[in-house]
Formats: structure tokens, C-alpha cells, sequence
């Protein structure tokens, strides 16, 4: 978690983007990039501009620490953004060191918590945050995704994105909205009789906070998908330069909010091959409007629509391989919304999408899928 404890003479000032000064300039500098010629091209500049995706450059890259266990050689890594705080991120591989290997990008969910980020997909040497443990525990089967594929010869790399973990806002300095929104959250824990972990109570506020935050994105011309995706492509690039990494033979993974990351990172950037994306694909029409609250600002971008529908943009990287997929007991999406896309994207090239009879996760049978589609997609 970020430390929320921090404090910066400039905070009051800054509003819902405390511990974020230099990120309008940054937007005000970095104008959105054209993406070229060419029908998908076009569109990935259609769909760049309605986000506001920028191009960020991950600046001094950082080896924390290394360990070494289960057949996994692990590091802790750090990097620079133009703007907020660093960047925590984990770079997993087999242990045998070898070269040349494909690589993944681990696209942590949003899942209402924002205490932690990429550390739900993986485990290291030490002891877990609470928050990564109670994730891996409720919607990963117990396991870490992230360790069995490098087992499986692939380097894994996952990273905190804009607003979660190490990437959060400081929220010690909350505006008079956010405190009184925060007081009634704290009087409704003390109706139930809750007291929460310092991490339950961050994640709380943070949710909170991501109406605010979501705002500010839209008037400094982006918005909160918008920024998560400048930070995902700035991880990829920094993937892609790994010594270890054939940076031809890359792929990209994530449940729900990650699944609709790996989505949008498909769609911007030609560099990913495979793409494997868990409980996150309905069709639009479907969930407006009587899902938007079920949903957070990372989905319900605005203007989105123009881009095309959810199964339309993911076509749109066509003919590289996409599997999808769909929990039939999944409370989110309504299930014939799941169909619809699945229709849409049938016969697709590259496209194959699965049902299983599990609700919002990514279950150990959806791992072994996707593992096997990583290996018959990436390893040839």
C-alpha cells in the first residue's frame, strides 16, 4: 500500500490529486499520439484519444531485491514515471535463467481494492500484504498465477498501475466532499459494529475518492482508463526491454478491470501476440444502464462507445490470439450479455472463447487454460 501517511506542503492545494503535482503538467506537455495509416491503426488512434492515452517513459529502472524459490528467480523492480510516485513492479522467470524467453504482462483487477496492486498475482519470499492474500485466497482459487507461469518458461511481469498500491493518491488531506463521505462510511462501521483494517479503511476511501479522481482525469484531458493505460504501455516497454525477453513474442492477462486492461492494451499497442482475458466481455447494450454502479470509472470511460462496442474493440488487434473467458455465475455481467459477445467475436481470427461454470474469478481451471493457451500461442 501507499504510504497515505505522507504528507507534501502542496496537498491542500491539490485536491483529489494529492501526491499526483506533476501530472497535469505532464498531461499539458504530452499530447495524445497519432498511431499511423491503416483501418486498425486508425481505430487504436480512435480509441487513444477518447481515453487520452499519452506515452510515458519508465526512467530509472531499479532491481530492489532478488530472491529465489519454487523453481521461480524473482525480482522486486522500481521505475520513474513523469509523474506521482515510483512505480512497484515484480519480474518473475524460471529460475534456470535462460534467454530468449516470451513474455507477460500481469494486469492486477481493480476489485474495489487499491491497498495493493500487482502483488495479488504473485508470491515472493516474504510474507504478503493482507490485501494480496485475501485476493489470491477469494478470486484466484489460492493460487499465484503469475509464479506458475514462469514455471512455464514465460518472464512475468506485473507492476502497480496509476492509482493502486505504490501508484496510489495520498488521501490524509481529503477535500471537504471526500471527509464528509468518509464520515458516513465510518458512521455506517460503527452501525455494524465493524472495525476495519488500516487497509480495509484505505481501500474504502479510495473507492470513495475514484468519482473525484475520475473528474479531475476528464477535465486535464484524460481520464482514468486513459491513465492506466499510458502506465500499462510503459510497463510493456519496459517488459520488452528485459535482456531475458524475446520482445517478439509477448502476451498479456488480467481478471475483470485487468481483463478490460488486457483489452484496451491489445487494442492500442501491436506488440501483444496473445491475450487472455477472464470475466470482463459483454456487450455494451448489456450493461446500460442497469449496471453502471455495478461497475467503476475504468470501464465506464466516457465517450467509449464511439470507439465501438467491448467485443469491437477487442476484434479490432485481429488476426493475434485472444481467449476469452466467459463465468456463466459471473453477478457482474448478465449472462446473455456474455453470449452476445461471445456471438460477436465468433469467427473472429485468433478468437476462442470458453464458459465455466464459476462466477467472478479466475478460477485454477481458467489458469490452466489460459496456461495452455500461453504455451500453444507464445512457446512455438
Amino acid at each position: 500500500m501507499a504510504d497515505s501517511a505522507r504528507v507534501d506542503e502542496q496537498m491542500p492545494d491539490l485536491g483529489p490529486i494529492a501526491g499526483y503535482p506533476d501530472w497535469p503538467a505532464f498531461l499539458e506537455r504530452e499530447q495524445v499520439p497519432t498511431s499511423g495509416s491503416g483501418t486498425r491503426r486508425i481505430l487504436a488512434s480512435i480509441l487513444a484519444s477518447i481515453l487520452g492515452v499519452r506515452r510515458a517513459v519508465a526512467g530509472d529502472v531499479r532491481v530492489e531485491r532478488e530472491w529465489r524459490s519454487g523453481g521461480v528467480h524473482g525480482r522486486e523492480l522500481s521505475w520513474q514515471l513523469p509523474y506521482g510516485p515510483r512505480t512497484r513492479a515484480w519480474v518473475l522467470r524460471p529460475d534456470d535463467d535462460r534467454r530468449g524467453l516470451p513474455g507477460l504482462l500481469g494486469l492486477h483487477c481493480h476489485g474495489g481494492v487499491r491497498s495493493v496492486g500487482a502483488e495479488q498475482l504473485l508470491e515472493t519470499d516474504q510474507a504478503p500484504h493482507p490485501s494480496a492474500s485475501r485476493l489470491r485466497e477469494n478470486v484466484y482459487g489460492g493460487l499465484a498465477p503469475a509464479n506458475d507461469l514462469a514455471r512455464d518458461g514465460f518472464v512475468v511481469l506485473a507492476h502497480d498501475t496509476f492509482s493502486w498500491g505504490s501508484r496510489a493518491f495520498d488521501l490524509s488531506h481529503p477535500t471537504p466532499r471526500l471527509a464528509g463521505l468518509i464520515a458516513g462510511r465510518e458512521a455506517l462501521w460503527r452501525e455494524e459494529g465493524v472495525t476495519p483494517t488500516e487497509a480495509e479503511r484505505f481501500d474504502a476511501v479510495a473507492s470513495l475518492h475514484e468519482d473525484s479522481l475520475a473528474k479531475a482525469a476528464g477535465m486535464l484531458g484524460t481520464s482514468l482508463a486513459g491513465a492506466v493505460m499510458t502506465e500499462d504501455v510503459a510497463a510493456l516497454d519496459v517488459l520488452a526491454g528485459l535482456d531475458e525477453v524475446d520482445a517478439e513474442r509477448l502476451g498479456t492477462f488480467g481478471l475483470s478491470g485487468g481483463g478490460g486492461r488486457a483489452v484496451m492494451l491489445r487494442a492500442l499497442d501491436d506488440r501483444v501476440r496473445a491475450t487472455v482475458v477472464t470475466c470482463m466481455m459483454a456487450t455494451f447494450a448489456s450493461l446500460v444502464p442497469r449496471e453502471i454502479d455495478t461497475h467503476s470509472w475504468l470501464l465506464n470511460s466516457p465517450g467509449i462507445r464511439a470507439a465501438g462496442d467491448l467485443p469491437e474493440i477487442a476484434a479490432s488487434a485481429s488476426p493475434r490470439e485472444l481467449l476469452v473467458q466467459y463465468g456463466a455465475q459471473d453477478p457482474l455481467f448478465p449472462i446473455e450479455g456474455m453470449r452476445d459477445a461471445d456471438r460477436a467475436l465468433a469467427g473472429t481470427p485468433g478468437y476462442r472463447g470458453t464458459f465455466f461454470d464459476d462466477g467472478h474469478v479466475s478460477s485454477p481451471a481458467m489458469q490452466d487454460e489460459a496456461r495452455a493457451f500461453f504455451a500453444a500461442t507464445l512457446t512455438a
